[in-house]
Protein backbone atom coordinates (compact mmCIF):
# COMPACT_ATOMS: atom_id res chain seq x y z
CA UNK A 1 0.00 0.00 0.00
CA UNK A 2 2.87 2.63 1.02
CA UNK A 3 3.42 4.84 -2.07
CA UNK A 4 1.32 2.89 -4.41
CA UNK A 5 -1.05 5.84 -5.97
CA UNK A 6 -4.48 4.62 -5.37
CA UNK A 7 -3.89 2.21 -2.77
CA UNK A 8 -6.75 1.38 -0.29
CA UNK A 9 -7.01 -0.35 2.59
CA UNK A 10 -9.86 -1.65 4.93
CA UNK A 11 -10.25 -1.89 8.87
CA UNK A 12 -12.71 -2.48 11.75
CA UNK A 13 -13.10 0.38 13.80
CA UNK A 14 -15.29 0.29 16.83
CA UNK A 15 -17.34 -2.95 14.61
CA UNK A 16 -17.57 -0.81 11.47
CA UNK A 17 -16.24 -1.15 8.17
CA UNK A 18 -13.93 1.68 7.16
CA UNK A 19 -12.04 1.69 3.76
CA UNK A 20 -8.88 3.76 3.17
CA UNK A 21 -7.83 5.52 -0.23
CA UNK A 22 -3.84 7.00 -0.26
CA UNK A 23 -3.22 8.60 -2.85
CA UNK A 24 0.02 10.80 -3.51
CA UNK A 25 0.31 13.33 -5.35
CA UNK A 26 3.57 15.33 -5.67
CA UNK A 27 4.37 16.20 -2.43
CA UNK A 28 0.86 15.83 -1.10
CA UNK A 29 -0.66 12.41 0.15
CA UNK A 30 -4.65 12.76 0.07
CA UNK A 31 -5.97 9.52 2.73
CA UNK A 32 -9.78 9.59 2.00
CA UNK A 33 -11.90 7.23 4.77
CA UNK A 34 -15.39 5.42 3.79
CA UNK A 35 -17.41 4.14 6.40
CA UNK A 36 -18.69 1.35 4.10
CA UNK A 37 -21.86 1.07 6.30
CA UNK A 38 -23.45 4.47 5.53
CA UNK A 39 -21.12 5.98 2.65
CA UNK A 40 -19.90 8.79 4.56
CA UNK A 41 -16.27 9.86 3.22
CA UNK A 42 -13.97 12.28 4.51
CA UNK A 43 -10.99 13.25 3.30
CA UNK A 44 -7.42 14.54 4.73
CA UNK A 45 -4.64 15.69 3.22
CA UNK A 46 -1.00 15.79 4.85
CA UNK A 47 2.72 15.97 3.43
CA UNK A 48 3.87 12.88 1.15
CA UNK A 49 6.61 12.09 3.86
CA UNK A 50 4.31 11.82 6.87
CA UNK A 51 3.92 8.50 9.08
CA UNK A 52 1.28 6.76 7.17
CA UNK A 53 -0.06 5.27 10.07
CA UNK A 54 -0.28 8.93 11.40
CA UNK A 55 -2.17 10.17 8.69
CA UNK A 56 -4.90 7.17 8.63
CA UNK A 57 -5.89 7.72 12.30
CA UNK A 58 -6.37 11.48 11.12
CA UNK A 59 -8.63 10.60 8.92
CA UNK A 60 -10.27 7.76 10.78
CA UNK A 61 -11.04 10.64 13.95
CA UNK A 62 -12.59 13.20 10.78
CA UNK A 63 -14.64 10.32 10.17
CA UNK A 64 -15.79 9.35 13.58
CA UNK A 65 -16.23 12.84 14.19
CA UNK A 66 -18.88 12.97 11.01
CA UNK A 67 -20.35 10.04 11.89
CA UNK A 68 -21.59 10.67 15.28
CA UNK A 69 -21.69 14.70 14.60
CA UNK A 70 -24.71 14.94 12.82
CA UNK A 71 -25.69 18.89 11.59
CA UNK A 72 -22.33 19.94 13.58
CA UNK A 73 -19.88 17.71 11.95
CA UNK A 74 -21.35 17.85 8.78
CA UNK A 75 -21.74 21.58 8.46
CA UNK A 76 -24.84 22.49 9.35
CA UNK A 77 -26.33 26.10 10.76
CA UNK A 78 -23.36 28.04 12.44
CA UNK A 79 -25.54 29.36 15.73
CA UNK A 80 -25.87 32.90 13.61
CA UNK A 81 -28.43 31.23 10.77
CA UNK A 82 -25.63 31.15 8.47
CA UNK A 83 -24.28 27.68 7.10
CA UNK A 84 -21.07 26.69 8.26
CA UNK A 85 -19.71 25.55 11.58
CA UNK A 86 -18.53 28.07 14.55
CA UNK A 87 -15.54 27.05 15.80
Amino acid sequence: MGDVPGASDRVSAQERDVIFEITRIGDVQRVAAVDVASGIEVVVQAPANAALVDVRNLALRKLQRALKGGDDAAGGEGGDGRPGKLV
